[in-house]
């Protein structure tokens, strides 16, 4: 059942919890929510089989969340917060925490501002490039989602703008998101991270790069390649939750 909690800028932030166990918040991509990220590739079945409890929400702008027009209201800072404020609805000061390609980003920050609440740590679909992408590379990705003729689109472009036009989904909250400045980690910030964390990243992800020099950034961090996975299919392989499961299941031995 779907449940509300109110960030202080009045943004209503939807999420909802399944399962019994230790908690692991879910926090999903650009242009996606928490059932198309998490529940429809199989997350929900294989983490609460496995003994979790799953604690999803639906990022500002998406999903069932209100969707802001203004970029202003789509700083990671602020994101990060939402999380926060999930986990404490949900009753959970502290928790471990899955985020994918904008979540990765996203759970990065939270474990960077509130290490309190990180029992540990895992980002897919974030690798090398999380520290090449700059502003104008995310103004053409915003720009992209805008236009209706789509001839002239690159690929990745044409691929994110694809993504938000699904039905139900806000382009122009979706494109002020994207287009809201994004002031990245440096390379103390993520070394001082000491949660133990888990990169995973497809091996034909052209939009996350390579995991490894992500892990090697971090303080206390691991690796994981998944063979022959692109940004897209990469979400709900076997290989990734299985080494997601892993790792957990390693946390807490």
């Amino acid at each position: 059942m779907t449940e509300f909690v109110t960030a202080p800028d009045g943004v209503r932030i939807a999420w909802e919890a399944a399962g019994e166990g230790p908690p692991v918040v879910l926090v999903h991509g650009f242009g996606s929510n928490r059932l198309q990220n998490w529940r429809a590739p199989g997350w929900y079945d294989a983490l609460t089989s496995a003994g979790y409890s799953v604690i999803a929400l639906d990022n500002r702008g998406h999903g069932e969340s209100d969707k802001p027009h203004e970029s202003t209201a789509y700083t990671e800072q602020r994101m990060a917060e939402d999380v926060a404020l999930v986990m404490d609805a949900a009753g959970h000061p502290s928790a471990f925490v899955i985020g994918y390609s904008m979540g990765g980003a996203i759970a990065l920050r939270l474990a960077s501002a509130y290490p309190e609440r990180m029992q540990a740590l895992v980002t897919g679909g974030v690798g090398e490039t999380y520290f090449t992408r700059d502003q104008n590379w995310r103004n053409t990705i915003a720009d992209a989602i805008l236009v209706d003729d789509v001839a002239q689109l690159s690929p990745v472009q044409r691929i994110f703008r694809d993504f938000a036009a699904q039905p139900g989904k806000d382009r122009i909250a979706l494109a002020a998101c994207m287009r809201a400045p994004r002031f990245n980690l440096d390379r103390e910030a993520l070394a001082a991270i000491a949660a133990p964390s888990l990169v995973v990243c497809g091996e034909t992800d052209d939009v996350s790069g390579p995991a490894q020099p992500l892990a090697s950034a971090l303080g206390n961090s691991c690796a994981v390649t998944v063979p022959k996975r692109d940004h897209m299919l990469t979400v709900g392989d076997k290989v990734y939750k299985q080494a997601v499961l892993d790792f957990l299941r390693a946390q807490q031995a």
